[in-house]
């Protein structure tokens, strides 16, 4: 008696989420996934070229925080497939992992290369096909710019903004992508003290960038240009007693005590004050003026720095999509996961995770489908 064919899976985007789907699907479907690139390319430059899997946060509360867009749509998400699951899984592709003090988890071997070979090794069932998808017709017959191909079921898992057109003549909303995770540029010069770094912000010839800048840019990815940004560079510090001990000191020397001195004198030559006046020679008026700027040093942001984005912000409405499914509420049996869809987390694995737990959700929901009902 003839084997009964499988249905067939169209996986749209070879990246993270997209291998994921195919991953979880291998066993009872026919799956091609489609991506005019290298599967799992975009994998590499992760975390540095070490990959940074995931954040050790286990609570899936805690660790939707860390999304400015998606955190309450990604509760049920995590729940069915969090951080511990993620491990798990790649130890299953022989990927032991650890966890920094700063709670990122990478690959024992530190390498995104090995992390790559091993998740493609997994998907020998699977048939990659490297072509640009253009749209996809009804009847769900996946249209490439080399060929046509027939699905039962429809993932898209695209990270760029290459398939927005073909989402949008399928029915859905875009939000407009804006860059997020990205360094800044401002009003200000910074030039003179570019490559100086300070509480997680680096100075650059363009403006501002480091940890802390992402995490700014991404939590104000949709505010307009130009906005005001304020740093307290010091801390407690207690300015008149750092003056009163160091009377004979000069002011550019008693700042390099608390920040870079380079940063220090260009404070103190915005402020026109002498930067070799002594500690004894500096008034009142002087004084506050220093100390309202260092804790109050001001930028003005004018954009985005050309290149520098990580991640984009905004894709396919989350309001068209199933949190407990993936499945779009316009069209069944389409699916999205991934960076396609308008969710966007901080730097330090939070993305990644996201592209595993929604694929995870995305490809259990087309198990049940096909085999539950």
């Amino acid at each position: 008696m003839a084997q009964e064919s499988k249905s067939s899976v169209a996986v749209i985007g070879g990246g993270p989420a997209g291998c994921m789907c195919a991953y979880f699907l291998r066993d009872n479907f026919d799956v091609t996934v489609f991506d005019k690139n290298s599967p799992l390319k975009t994998l590499l430059p992760t975390g540095g070229g070490r990959c940074n899997i995931a954040h050790a946060e286990y609570d899936f509360k805690e660790l939707a925080k860390n999304y400015p867009r998606g955190e309450k749509f990604l509760y049920s998400v995590f729940s069915r497939f969090s951080t511990a699951d993620t491990l798990d899984f790649f130890e299953k592709l022989g990927i032991n992992t650890y966890t920094q003090d700063d709670m990122r988890i990478f690959p024992v071997s530190n390498s995104a290369k090995d992390v790559r070979e091993k998740f493609l090794n997994s998907l020998k069932k699977v048939k990659f096909i490297k072509e640009e998808v253009l749209r996809v017709n009804d009847g769900f017959f996946v249209v490439t710019d080399n060929g046509v191909y027939k699905a039962d079921y429809v993932i898209i898992s695209t990270g760029g903004h290459s398939s927005y057109n073909l989402i949008k003549d399928l029915g859905h909303n875009i939000i407009e992508p804006r860059p997020s995770l990205t360094g800044l540029r401002t009003k200000e010069d910074f030039s003179s003290i570019a490559g100086v770094s300070l509480n997680g912000i680096l100075f650059t010839h363009n403006g501002i960038s480091g940890p802390e800048i992402y995490k700014i840019s991404s939590l104000k990815a949709r505010d307009i240009f130009p906005y005001k940004l304020e740093f307290d560079l010091t801390g407690e510090i207690d300015l008149q007693n750092a003056l009163n001990k160091n009377p004979h000191k000069s002011i550019k020397n008693l700042l390099a005590d608390f920040i870079p001195k380079s940063l220090g004198e260009l404070i103190i030559n915005e402020l026109n004050i002498n930067p070799d006046k002594k500690c004894h020679l500096i008034n009142g008026n002087m004084r506050d003026k220093i100390y309202d700027k260092l804790r109050n040093f001001s930028v003005t942001v004018t954009g985005t720095v050309p290149d520098g984005e990580v991640v984009t912000s905004g894709g396919v409405d989350l309001n068209e999509i199933n949190p407990k499914t993936m499945e779009s509420k316009i069209i069944p049996n389409i699916y999205f996961c991934g960076e396609v869809m308008d969710i966007d987390g901080f730097c330090g694995g939070f993305n990644l995770q996201s592209c595993w737990s929604t694929a995870y959700v995305a490809s259990q929901a087309v198990l049940d489908k096909e085999f539950c009902f």
